[in-house]
């Protein structure tokens, strides 16, 4: 009997019992604060809730509601001397974690409570390879010989997945790819069998194939192990698909707390009917505005006194300048709202205002606005361990015979997992990179090889909005600065004066106040900020617009927010998009026609609703399957098909069809040639030998 099964049968199964046994983990009352320069930030005020064995419980919300801190008070990882628990108690099987000494509490960490935060790459150490830093827990709390650790280590790699663990166990975190290093980051998590593990943002940063390998992967060690498992996260469609229990966070508060039933079927809080409906579903009928929630979370060094969501309420009254506290509203669900009543009766829920007009002419009777002809981009990199001057170089194939056309007015949606190329035919689109092979031809005009003079002026035609909106802002010059820098370069106005007004103008076109020219991108919201990078886009009146992962870095309503301007701007100006997006309901809302990419070739392209509705490659298949619906009846009847495999390096991309390594649908013949992309259907494009 291995060591994982030894220890299995310690653990109970979460049986119906739950409700009666004692909470594993009891939260109560639970105020943290941090003392600032400019005062004292609540970041927690007062939340409780419990965690029973073998249970998920979620923790959502916007960034900077307390979620991650509420976390690490759990594990007390406060950052000192700023941040402190000045109220409350944090029970595990009953003992109070804030009275222990910080000796007994590394005895706890690690052993008792294990956490798996954001980012993996960061919270592995690169120095040390991934065996000592599962191994190192296994010395600490079970005082375990290196022989007995290391044939552990192997175990655990196993356990999640991760193959010929004996020889990964001296390899180093930079030689794993993302998800197999979140995989680590699980490993020790569950190396000691702890009885709770904290999952703070765990598949972020991951792609979602990868993420719905992971999810599964917890929930499933969860149940078999009888961990419990706390789950914080922004992504409503995984909360539905794996979560007991929900509680809902904002500015420092829990306002609604249920079952996951309970919160997506019946909310009760005008917030989390928000939250709901800020989110692109993909089995929606597409056509609906995405409902956004205007405003700002209150500044929670002076929070208001009544209910702190309610100057962004659509349904506020004078009560809610009252304090308000969670109540039950039927069977256990509570919410903290003064019209709960209302809410639930269905009184107060408006139907979301219809989608704009899209200005979208049919491709048959115009030209396309940009053609990409057998586009390919090679990049040639030194080869690892050839020595410090090795010469020896391996070629990156990151964009392999891609065509494709958009027509003016028309956004087309570029989708597929990290690494396959993406962000790479963007660059290739803007000129920022310079095409291996191939042809772009922009407006009829070819700029494959064109000169940075001779795009001089094409530039104020093709424009771009970058992933990270405060990286990709100067954090020097103000906002009015930033956005009227292009206007004097290209000397469209007249004077400063002018160069004013239009600023102004810019900043009213994306919804924000003239005064916020004066202010600098620290001074700004994400949103905001994104909102700055549109304005700079439009600011020289272009034709088309990359946009590179636009919302992937904001919150649900802020994403919301976006996604409306960019489709309202549309409809304005006519403008055209290539919309480069990981996220398929995202792409699916805003896009007319879907691109599906995979290491750097073209798998399918097809009319927006034809490709959700019947995709025809088992690489696109397999992306839908993957993505999470924000509803727990419709993940209920889903069976999970998390796509096997990690994607090939792109240095020694496989033989055949490139995808042949992880379909289940591949023969010999798929592992020797290559498939040529075909139109099955009109306008429906294929690159499979199956299809």
């Amino acid at each position: 009997m291995s060591i994982v099964e030894s220890r299995m049968d310690a653990r109970p199964e979460l049986s119906s019992r739950a409700g009666t046994t004692p909470a594993l983990l009891e939260v109560e009352n639970l105020h943290v604060h941090f003392v600032t320069s400019r005062g004292v930030v609540r970041a927690v005020e007062g939340i409780s809730y419990t965690v029973n064995r073998g249970e998920t419980v979620a923790i959502v919300g916007e960034s900077g509601c307390g979620k991650s801190v509420s976390s690490l008070a759990i594990m007390q990882l406060l950052a000192k001397p700023a941040g402190r628990i000045v109220h409350g108690r944090i029970l595990l099987e009953g003992r109070n974690l804030l009275d222990l000494t910080d000796e007994e509490m590394r005895k706890v960490r690690g052993r008792d409570i294990s956490m798996i935060f954001q980012e993996p790459m960061s919270s592995l150490n690169p120095v040390l390879p991934i065996g000592l830093q599962i191994m190192e827990p296994l010395f600490i709390h079970l005082g375990m010989n290196e022989e007995e650790a290391r044939a552990r280590a192997v175990e655990l790699l196993e356990l999640v997945g991760i193959t010929d663990a004996k020889r990964r166990l001296d390899q180093y975190p930079h030689q794993f790819s993302g998800g197999m290093r979140q995989r680590v980051m699980i490993a020790i998590a569950l190396a000691c069998n702890p009885k709770l593990i904290i999952a703070d943002e765990p598949t972020t940063a991951l792609d979602v194939t990868i993420q719905a390998q992971i999810l599964e992967l917890m929930k499933e060690l969860s149940r078999r192990l009888g961990i419990a498992l706390v789950l914080i996260t922004h992504n409503l469609g995984i909360v539905a698909r794996y979560a007991d229990r929900v509680n809902v966070m904002y500015a420092a508060n829990f306002i609604e707390k249920g079952t996951a039933d309970e919160i997506f079927l019946k909310p009760a809080h005008p917030y989390t009917i928000g939250l709901m409906r800020s989110v692109p579903r993909l089995d929606e009928p597409r056509g609906r505005r995405l409902e956004t929630i205007e405003g700002l979370p209150p500044d929670l060094l002076a929070p208001p006194v009544g209910c702190r969501f309610a100057p962004r309420c659509p349904h506020r009254i004078e009560k809610c300048a009252r304090p308000i506290v969670l109540r039950d509203v039927g069977g256990g669900h509570l919410t903290a709202c003064h019209r709960a009543d209302e809410v639930v009766a269905g009184k107060l829920v408006t139907a979301p205002p219809p989608a704009p007009p899209r200005i979208v002419q049919p491709q048959a009777h115009v030209a396309p606005l940009l053609e990409v002809d057998r586009l390919r981009k090679y990049f040639h990199v030194k080869i690892a361990g050839g020595g410090l001057f090795s010469s020896e170089t391996a070629t990156i194939r990151a964009v392999e015979d891609l065509s494709l056309s958009i027509a003016p007015g028309e956004t087309l949606g570029l989708v597929g997992e990290s690494g396959c190329g993406k962000t790479t035919v963007g660059r290739l689109v803007l000129k920022l990179e310079e095409a291996t092979a191939g042809a772009i031809r922009f407006n009829g005009i070819d700029i494959t090889h064109r000169s940075l003079r001779g795009m001089r002026e094409l530039r104020r035609r093709i424009q771009v909005i970058f992933q990270d909106p405060y990286s990709s802002l100067n954090p020097r010059m103000t906002v009015g600065e930033i956005i009227g820098e292009p206007l004097w370069v290209y000397r469209i106005v007249a004077n400063a004066t002018r160069r004013k007004e239009r600023i102004t103008e810019l900043l009213n076109q994306v919804g924000l106040f003239p005064y916020m020219a004066e202010r600098y991108p620290h001074e700004l919201s994400g949103g905001q900020r994104q909102r700055v990078g549109i304005a700079r886009a439009l600011a020289l009146e272009p034709n088309f617009i990359v946009c590179d992962e636009p919302v992937s870095a904001l919150d649900v309503s802020i994403q919301g927010q976006i996604m409306n301007l960019l489709e309202d701007l549309q409809a304005r100006l006519g403008l055209t998009y290539l919309f480069i997006a990981h996220d398929l309901a995202v792409v699916r809302h805003i896009s007319d026609r879907v691109a599906v990419m995979y290491l750097g070739r073209l798998m399918e392209l097809a009319d927006r609703d034809e490709l959700y509705r019947t995709p025809l490659h088992p690489y696109t298949r397999a992306l839908l399957d993957a993505a999470p619906i924000p509803d727990p009846r419709v993940e209920r009847a889903r069976a999970p098909r998390a796509l096997r495999g990690e994607i090939p390096s792109p240095l020694t991309p496989p033989s055949g069809c490139v995808f042949h390594t992880r379909c289940p649908l591949a023969d010999d013949f798929c592992r020797r040639e290559i498939p040529l992309v075909r139109e099955l259907q009109p306008g429906h494009y294929v690159a499979c030998h199956k299809a």
